[in-house]
């Protein structure tokens, strides 16, 4: 008993942070920032805040509190992302067209589930391991939109011609000011361990642990910086088919991209926008925001290629979680050490986002989560300075279709070794 009842204190102590955590990022906000988006991929601030909790409501009080309905009329119908068996999920192009409920009636929603939630707790009663699952997945479920909240917000700004900055003075994606040389950790392949079965939390596409067989390889000590980035621009790289995938050629070409997502030449300087307004490139920061295809051509045009997800889990697999995370950046703790495996950017993988061997979907609508995007999309690893720092591990997958940028996404180098 002493030790669920242990169990209950730290889950509601990480309920209470991470919400809380949410409406500290969404602080420095004016209340016309809360409804605005500016792309399909983008969501605006308040949808993020009233999704997070509609899902705590959805999925653990209508099921665990007898009795209870939605706090917030038409919950279901505005606020569910794409829960195709919960009924037809409103348009995400037009989340930003959503005016009502207003920003203070979803502050107040979050208010009035969180008491709900609360009140779990507090019947003096021992949850069952279904319901403790379902509000731990409901906390990584927010951790997830405190990322996207961030990136989002980092573009909606970035459209406004005054370039107006979120928090001024955050160490935006950076670390150091100098960067370490490049060199190479060295593996033999043969079988390793991919995945996890932990029980503690991972989520269903990290399960379960299978064996995996790897050639011999060789992975960067840390990721590819904009200094090296910028040598490719200048080196014609985004004008030379022979670097690039074909459909990233296409891409490149209809998009006319020439840069990663937010850098800018002014009178020959180079600039990137930042959640701090246009700043400065700094050359020493890993690159960041841009796409898979040209996280490949960088590499192709390196002479090396991306690691395979496999390659970049086995390499990192026993190093510990440190790196710069959401809580450096929102808080502006300055990260000093030369750590750079978890983090800071997160890595394309050459990997399809896939099944594992032996894995199995969730009943349910909470099948939806994972498992219905593993098409046409590539994984990331290792987190971004957007992620919490109690969210990240060496097995959590990311994914992403290839063309995406507005995330703070980076590369790092592999090779293979004779």
């Amino acid at each position: 008993m002493h030790n669920q009842t242990n169990k209950n204190d730290l889950l509601i102590e990480k309920y209470q942070y991470t919400r809380n955590l949410t409406l500290q990022i969404v602080e420095p906000l004016e209340i016309e920032d809360f409804g605005i988006q500016t792309m399909v991929d983008v969501s605006p601030p308040k949808w993020h805040l009233a999704h997070t909790t509609w899902f705590f409501e959805e999925f653990v009080l209508m099921d665990h509190k007898p009795g209870y309905s939605y706090n917030l009329e038409g919950a279901r119908k505005l606020f569910n992302s794409y829960y195709e068996t919960l009924n037809k999920p409103f348009p995400r192009s037009k989340r930003g067209l959503i005016s009502r409920p207003t920003v203070r009636e979803v502050l107040d929603y979050r208010s009035a589930v969180d008491e709900e939630i609360i009140g779990l707790f507090n019947k003096g009663d021992e949850l069952d391991e279904k319901l403790y699952s379902l509000i731990l997945l409901g906390i990584h479920h927010e951790q997830q939109h405190q990322e996207l909240l961030m990136t989002d917000i980092k573009y909606n700004f970035s459209i406004n011609p005054l370039r107006p900055s979120y928090k001024e003075s955050l160490h935006d994606a950076s670390r150091n000011s100098t960067v370490s040389t490049l060199k190479w950790d060295h593996f033999n392949g043969g079988i390793t361990s991919i995945g996890t079965n932990n029980q503690d939390f991972s989520f269903d596409n990290e399960q379960p642990a299978h064996k995996h067989f790897l050639y011999p390889f060789a992975i960067a000590n840390r990721p590819a910086t904009n200094g090296e980035y910028l040598e490719f621009i200048e080196d014609n790289g985004y004008t030379n088919a022979v670097n690039w995938l074909s459909d990233g050629w296409e891409t490149v070409l209809r998009e006319k991209w020439s840069t990663p997502l937010y850098w800018e030449n002014i009178d020959g300087i180079w600039y990137e926008f930042t959640l701090s307004g246009l700043k400065p490139l700094e050359k020493n920061q890993p690159v960041s925001h841009i796409s898979f295809y040209e996280a490949d051509a960088f590499a192709r045009w390196s002479g090396y290629r991306l690691p395979t997800e496999q390659e970049w889990e086995h390499a990192f697999q026993d190093i510990p979680v440190e790196g710069k995370l959401l809580e450096n950046l929102l808080f502006n703790e300055k990260y000093e050490s030369d750590k750079t495996t978890f983090g800071t950017v997160w890595e394309w993988t050459s990997s399809p986002y896939t099944r594992y061997p032996q894995s199995a979907r969730s009943e349910g609508a909470l099948g939806e989560y994972n498992a219905k995007f593993m098409s046409n999309q590539m994984v990331l690893r290792g987190g971004s300075s957007a992620t919490p720092r109690n969210h990240i591990r060496a097995t959590y997958r990311n994914f992403f279709q290839p063309d995406k940028r507005w995330q703070f996404s980076g590369l790092r180098l592999a090779k293979e070794e004779r």
